[in-house]
């Protein structure tokens, strides 16, 4: 496992959720959230505004992180989030992962799937348009 850097610290929005990095695969952070009270919607599901939490989180930090690896800093600043709710998250561990599809030197997009047990099966997916300033 790759080690996860200091400057990849989630924001306190993320942390009052109990999201967390839980691995860095191929240099993309994947992030993970525990079933909880805090998350939790109708009983025994996650609520949608945690999911969409998660998912929005997952695509920062992987922008972030090909950021670090480009020795580039940036004030990120969403243009636009799209979240698309695919089936119910139960009360089991989520995960998210964001791939990024373009990145310039003023904007990014990534592509964000957020799953539970089978990655290619994600319970939501976003997509993400983000201002560098």
């Amino acid at each position: 496992m790759t080690e996860i850097p200091a400057r990849l610290k989630l924001p306190a929005y993320a942390q009052a959720l109990g999201i967390e990095v839980a691995r860095i695969e191929d240099g993309v952070p994947v992030l993970t959230v525990e079933f909880g009270r805090i998350v939790e919607g109708r009983p025994q599901h996650y609520h949608g505004g945690a999911t969409a939490g998660l998912l929005e989180n997952a695509g920062y930090a992987a922008l972030r992180a090909r950021l670090i690896a480009e020795g580039r800093e940036a004030q990120l600043k969403p243009v636009n989030i799209t979240v698309q709710y695919l089936s119910a998250g139960k009360s089991q561990t989520s995960f998210a992962k964001g791939r990024i599809t373009r990145l310039g030197r003023r904007n990014a997009n990534i592509a964000v799937e957020a799953w539970q047990d089978d990655p290619g099966r994600p319970i939501a997916t976003a997509i993400m348009n983000i201002l560098m300033a």
